[in-house]
């Protein structure tokens, strides 16, 4: 592989070498290997059950606790809205309000996404704003038929010299109206429930991950709410910001593997999916870190239950936390004795779903000693997973790596070779999925922060198809956040109710009920 002075010099401006760029280019040629997913977490096996007791402990634990430690809430909040109106573009490009009813093209084309749209349109909460614009442009609303103004309303939605929605950040768009006609964002309503269970007295600390080009956006965003949040919730907000950085971009190639070029010769990069927020998340300091997607929020209404189950994720962590540091304490001390060594390790098999060595019984004890810490040491999550009900994206599988180890991990459907009957039949059987909620601790046991780059499991990258150009091209996404980028941390998975799981993927999201006042 052979790259010009020009290519080199857009590499190192990218902040990547060109021995990094031409490793990436041989993952394509010699393919990522899949996961191999030995079955599914369940209830009892990998998965914990809570009960009022052990949530009321979980609870009481955070609470006493909290006070003393730093707190942050993570928010990956970086992508733009395209995707929640992939239908709308469908039907402003196909559809002729002059030649057929919108009801007749809905039952032609079999649009189910499109009728609950039109259904449901006066209750979005960018209904009015829509609106007001369609008549402040002087057009007579009233002289429009029904298929016409459906046609001029999505139009005004989307198109670029119009409001152009679909180009906002996911973060600032309308999601939630409220009484009098108040509008919120994601973005608000994640600062009304960071504090919840993410503030202390200074401030709720919150971290949003963005592109760059809309950080005065969302800075605007707070300056426009801050007054009435910080009244409403009698908190102060501490928000800080980051950006996916350019190093993290992956280089695209054709489908013979070769470098991708744009029309001007330049190479192409695309940035490699949300494994690389590992780099911002690594950056941070704090104690306790909440993640939580952009999309998962509610009406201000069930946010009380939301924060229940992040206070329960939370104690949940801290509880194993104390008796992590514990043992790691003792064993730098040399202050367990050779039974309790095997305590240590029916602790990580029963408790912390690790599987420990078939031979470590044979070890010396100065070798089960670096053995159990080395599996101790490590950064901790509890993860949220609620009841399998048909949502696309990862779920809780054991995993069987090279050597034979199983480990409990968070695997996308990408990952798995479903022309495997046998791993396809696993997938199906799973009976969890992944919301991304997850509760982190990133220092050790000395209050010393991890290198979060030490535990990625580099191989659990992905290969997808994308299109530039109308050109066919392979993509390389990073390890994912929370799937191979946290590969060797310890991993607790915790079933919580699916209130607490309610994503906006596609516009008709905001039609049901967590995001509706009524």
């Amino acid at each position: 592989m052979h790259f010009t002075e020009e290519d080199i010099k857009q590499i190192e401006n990218k902040g990547l070498t060109p021995k990094e760029v031409k490793s990436q280019i041989e993952l394509f040629k010699k393919g990522v290997p899949y996961t191999n997913i030995f079955e599914a977490a369940t209830i009892g096996n990998g998965i914990t059950q809570l009960n009022k007791a052990n949530i009321g402990d979980a609870i009481a634990v955070f609470e006493s606790r909290k006070e003393t430690l730093c707190l942050l809430k993570f928010v990956p909040a970086s992508g733009a809205a395209t995707r929640m109106f992939k239908f709308l573009f469908k039907f402003v490009k196909e559809y002729n309000p002059e030649k057929e009813s919108i009801n007749s093209y809905i039952n032609k084309n079999k649009l189910k996404d499109l009728m609950l749209f039109m259904i449901g349109l006066d209750k979005f909460p960018f209904y009015d704003q829509v609106c007001r614009h369609i008549i402040s442009n002087n057009i007579k609303v009233n002289s429009l038929s029904e298929n016409q103004l459906a046609y001029t309303f999505v139009h005004a939605m989307l198109d670029e010299d119009q409001l152009n929605l679909c180009n906002y950040p996911k973060g600032l768009l309308p999601f939630h109206k409220y009484k009098n006609d108040v509008i919120s964002t994601a973005f608000e309503e994640h600062l009304f429930e960071s504090v919840l269970y993410a503030s202390k007295e200074e401030a709720a600390k919150i971290h949003f991950t963005i592109s760059e080009r809309f950080k005065g956006k969302f800075i605007n965003e707070f300056k426009r709410i801050q007054e009435k949040i910080e009244i409403l919730t009698n908190s102060k907000f501490d928000i800080s910001y980051s950006y996916q950085h350019e190093s993290t971009d992956t280089i695209a190639v054709t489908l013979k593997d070769e470098p991708f070029r744009n029309k001007d010769g330049s190479l192409l990069f695309r940035p490699s999916g949300h494994g690389a927020l590992l780099k911002n998340l690594n950056e941070l300091d704090a104690d306790i870190i909440f993640i939580k997607n952009i999309d998962n929020v509610v009406v201000k209404k069930y946010k009380e239950v939301v924060a229940k189950y992040k206070k329960v994720l939370a104690g949940i962590l801290i509880g194993f936390q104390e008796k992590i540091f514990q043992y790691l304490i003792d064993l730098e001390n040399n202050q367990i004795i050779e039974g309790d060594l095997i305590k240590v390790a029916e602790f990580l098999t029963r408790e912390l779903n690790v599987k420990i060595s078939q031979d470590f019984e044979k070890y010396s004890n100065k070798y089960k000693i670096e053995y159990l810490r080395d599996k101790l040491n490590r950064p901790i999550r509890v993860c949220g997973m609620v009841k399998n009900e048909g949502e696309p994206g990862g779920g809780p599988f054991w995993v069987k790596n090279e050597s034979g180890n199983l480990s409990l991990q968070i695997v996308e459907s990408a990952q798995i070779n479903l022309k495997d009957k046998n791993q396809k039949e696993i997938l199906k059987n799973a009976t969890h999925f992944n919301p991304v909620d997850i509760v982190c601790g990133i220092k050790n046991y000395k209050g010393e922060k991890f290198n979060l780059e030490d535990f990625v499991d580099k191989k659990a990258a992905f290969i997808t198809m994308k299109t530039k150009v109308g050109k066919d091209l392979k993509a390389l996404e990073s390890p994912g956040l929370w799937n191979g980028s946290m590969a060797f941390w310890n991993t607790i998975f915790v079933e919580v109710p699916i209130m607490t799981f309610n994503p906006v993927k596609t516009v008709n999201d905001l039609l049901k009920s967590p995001h509706q006042l009524k």
